[in-house]
């Protein structure tokens, strides 16, 4: 095996001195070297999200998030106004030391003595989890059969058209979206595939397609670092990491505020229709592919919604599932909190919009994209809806919060349990068959395309030839 000084050392040994001429140097172009870093910079202190033009400024909701998971974060709040008129005044010098001293901040905080998140176990590890909880357990899924390639197909399909209707309405609530789009029973603008919700399921296929059921933390994290150019909030920190050698777990907790958001919980879907009907092998696959970028409570977002995907190939009870997904998550864990007390507030309510406004309320404190919010309204849906597609689509995007990463989980399970039949052409026709991404090698595909690596995937993973 050569050597790297052995590299180095071919290299400067063949390498013959040149006179550049002045319009040959390249100094000139390091002055805008600056314009990239100071963009993503400025992002992080007010931006709008690109599907929905909603505002936010994610380092400071990322400062909110330490402070949800009790910490304390009086110091890195004292500098929020400095940083939004540094922001402002395109201040860079200062918006760089301020943003810094942030993160600094964040990373050295210490634990509020009696805050009400240190009251749960936190879950670091999968065995810890599994042994917490008791799995619901099914006759195998025949992956051979067509129904097996028509489930998942259909399960692919609504979830694009889920994440299409609630990319246009994300980041507001349900009184702003009622009063700008009244009841939606429909696309509110003409629907697109392109989001990023897809894009970390897609690396998790590229994986498990390699890997199998021995897929692994570090094979999925190596997948992000080849397909995924770039992401946001958890996922971009996770990212940063991984490029620089800091894989998972690790790389889900280190410097990351946001580990505790729904960037997991959005794509859980994946890892339940590579597990069909075997909650426990879905629940292991969202726990190896959440502690990428997520932990504890972030990864068990994901595992929740991976257990109802999974359930979904072998029942038809909307209501049913997510009651039996609530059972799948520890009960001393505080994400069990918040999915247990919606449902026995769905039990007390009587529709609902009247269930909703009282989680609306509670999760005040939380950013619209962290997971606790988000999955209420996900169980309050599935509770409510009387397994119907449209009804389940039309309350889930009326909750509001992070509408597309919702809908797009909680349909899929309509598409594997029900069938293409479910949903309504009107939902359909728009889409086609076209997938648009940033993945590269995946800029331009096939949802048809997807569906059959989905399929294929699970099947070569339990040896069967394809």
């Amino acid at each position: 095996m050569k050597r790297a000084y052995e590299y180095n050392h071919e290299l400067i040994s063949n390498a013959v001195p040149v006179v550049l001429k002045e319009e040959e140097q390249t100094w000139e172009q390091a002055f805008d070297v600056d314009a990239g870093n100071w963009q993503g910079i400025k992002l992080l202190w007010g931006s709008h999200v690109p599907g929905s033009y909603a505002p936010e400024i994610v380092l400071l909701s990322g400062i909110q998030s330490m402070y949800n998971m009790g910490y304390d974060v009086t110091e890195a709040e004292k500098l929020i106004p400095q940083a939004l008129e540094a922001k402002e005044k395109e201040d860079k010098a200062t918006l760089y030391r301020l943003t810094s001293r942030v993160f600094r901040l964040l990373n050295e905080a210490k634990p509020i003595s009696g805050h009400p998140f240190w009251k749960y176990r936190i879950y670091d590890n999968f065995d810890q989890y599994a042994s917490a909880v008791n799995f619901y357990y099914y006759q195998p899924c025949d992956v051979k059969s067509d129904k097996f390639d028509q489930s998942i197909y259909a399960g692919w399909i609504a979830q694009i058209v889920g994440a299409a209707v609630g990319t246009a309405i994300e980041g507001y609530d349900s009184e702003h979206i009622q009063k700008a789009f009244g009841e939606i029973h429909d696309y509110v603008r003409k629907p697109s595939t392109y989001n990023d919700d897809i894009t970390y399921e897609v690396a998790f296929l590229d994986a498990f397609s390699k890997k199998g059921y021995q897929v692994s933390s570090a094979d999925i994290a190596e997948e992000w670092a080849a397909l995924i150019p770039s992401g946001w909030s958890a996922e971009d920190i996770a990212l940063k990491n991984i490029m620089l050698g800091v894989y998972p777990p690790e790389s889900g907790y280190r410097s990351n505020p946001f580990r505790e958001w729904i960037g997991a919980q959005m794509r859980g879907a994946i890892c339940g229709m590579c597990a069909p009907a075997d909650p426990y092998r879905a629940a292991e696959l969202a726990f190896r592919d959440g502690v990428v970028s997520h932990h504890n409570n972030g990864v068990l977002g994901e595992i929740f919604n991976a257990v109802m995907c999974s359930m979904a190939f072998c029942e038809t009870s909307m209501k049913e599932i997510v009651r039996k997904a609530i059972d799948m998550i520890p009960r001393d864990s505080e994400y069990y909190a918040v999915v247990h007390s919606a449902w026995v507030l769905c039990e007390q309510s009587k529709d609902y919009m009247s269930a909703w406004k009282v989680c609306e309320e509670k999760y005040a404190e939380y950013n619209w994209v962290h997971a606790y919010p988000n999955a209420a309204a996900e169980v309050i849906a599935l509770y409510f809806c009387n397994d119907d597609f449209d009804t389940c689509l039309n309350m889930i995007s009326m909750m509001g919060q992070d509408v597309d990463c919702n809908a797009a989980q909680i349909l899929t399970l309509f598409g594997i349990s029900r069938g293409l039949d479910c949903i309504d052409k009107k939902w359909l026709d728009p889409i086609q068959d076209d997938l648009y991404s940033y993945i590269r090698g995946y800029e331009k595909t096939k949802i048809t395309t997807i569906a059959r690596q989905t399929a294929d995937s699970v099947r070569k993973a339990r040896g069967i030839e394809i």
